[in-house]
């Protein structure tokens, strides 16, 4: 994770420590210079430490939040500060002032945001919805992270859908950061999620074997070990397949694609496969990690009038509902629509990093009714 952002990592360690030591501190007294420079000589090789791991997401997550911990305590503050002191007089007092704020940020989002959790719930319409399942309720939830999730927060929100009593539980993927081993001590608990139609799961860009160097045998078996794991637990897995619900007379399709991204992400979705033989009266509800895809291939290949997603975490930091994703992406958190067609976008329960401030983890009933 660190080797892929190095020079983003250098840049905002070495600059404002040169820029601070020289601008505000070379006529102070030497030991004053010293202490200046250790910290962030220390900073620097544990970074130079960290880039060296050879897999994306290493095995010991406790060193890289430490790390990631210190290095928004330290570097991001004086980075600030830095570029704020090029405005001048009042521009360095913004930037002093800023500077307890971003630790007030970071250690909420560090042990506070990161564990609330929020059950959201939501009425979807549509005029062509079959009348028997007006009502019907969905539990959508998304990007798990097993192995960085503390057990107190999954406990309650298995707990959280449970309650709910749902027609239908849609998981959207990411439920491992990189190695099926993370899922097997959450099975029991994970396999008492409830709900009268099953639990419906796809495969997320974590849930492949991209983030650790291994051959293609073994990373063949890890993502067929991942996909056992939740069949396990009674998952039924939607890789380019569908299943059929029934009430009464009346039909709706649940079909799911494998994660179908952009750029590096894994794009394995293939919508031909997961409609086949479906009629385009019938109603369709799509499981896809990505909401990138429901641009790129749902809405131009398909008829499905409710697509679920998650992958983006609403970044983790969203501020009055907007996030910085919003600049290289336009469905990143909640509810869209294109015409009568829908997307929601789930920002998820966990993360790699276990950070979150104002994108709290959250759990979505939705409510379909019929127009």
């Amino acid at each position: 994770m660190i080797l892929k952002s190095i020079l983003l990592f250098l840049s905002l360690i070495i600059i404002p420590d040169l820029y601070i030591g020289i601008r505000y501190l070379r006529h102070t007294k030497w030991w004053v210079q010293l202490l200046w420079y250790i910290q962030g000589t220390a900073l620097l090789f544990a970074t130079i430490k960290l880039a060296r791991e050879p897999d994306f997401v290493p095995d010991d997550m406790t060193k890289l939040n430490i790390y990631l911990f210190v290095f928004g305590l330290i570097a991001v503050p004086k980075a600030v500060f830095s570029l704020c002191s090029l405005c001048g007089k009042k521009g360095w007092k913004v930037g002093l002032a800023l500077v307890p704020i971003l630790w007030i940020i970071l250690v909420w989002g560090s042990f506070v945001g990161n564990n609330k959790l929020e059950v959201k719930h939501v009425e979807i319409a549509f005029s062509d919805l079959p009348t028997a399942f007006d009502g019907y309720r969905i539990v959508h939830f998304s990007d798990l992270h097993l192995g960085s999730i503390k057990e107190s927060l999954l406990k309650e929100v298995v707990d959280s859908i449970n309650a709910q009593k749902a027609d239908m539980i849609a998981f959207t993927g990411d439920i491992q950061n990189k190695n099926p081993s993370e899922i097997e001590p959450f099975m029991p608990l994970l396999s008492t999620l409830k709900a009268t139609d099953g639990v419906f799961s796809v495969m997320g860009n974590h849930d492949y074997a991209l983030y650790q160097k291994l051959d293609p045998y073994l990373a063949a078996r890890n993502e067929e070990t991942t996909i056992s794991h939740q069949m396990d637990m009674k998952w039924q897995m939607l890789n380019n397949t569908h299943r059929i619900v029934r009430r009464d007379s009346d039909l709706v399709v649940i079909a799911g694609m494998e994660n179908d991204g952009e750029g590096r992400f894994p794009q394995k979705g293939n919508i031909n496969y997961a409609l086949w033989g479906i009629d385009r009266q019938q109603f369709v509800i799509m499981l896809e990690h990505d909401p990138s895809s429901w641009r790129r291939k749902i809405l131009p290949h398909s008829h499905t009038q409710l697509t679920l997603s998650g992958h983006t975490h609403g970044m983790q930091f969203e501020i009055f509902g907007w996030a910085p994703i919003a600049f290289v992406t336009k469905e990143y958190d909640g509810l869209y629509h294109i015409g009568p067609r829908q997307l929601y976008v789930s920002k998820g329960v966990g993360g790699v990093v276990p950070f979150r401030v104002g994108a709290s983890p959250e759990i979505v009933v939705i409510t379909l009714r019929k127009k």
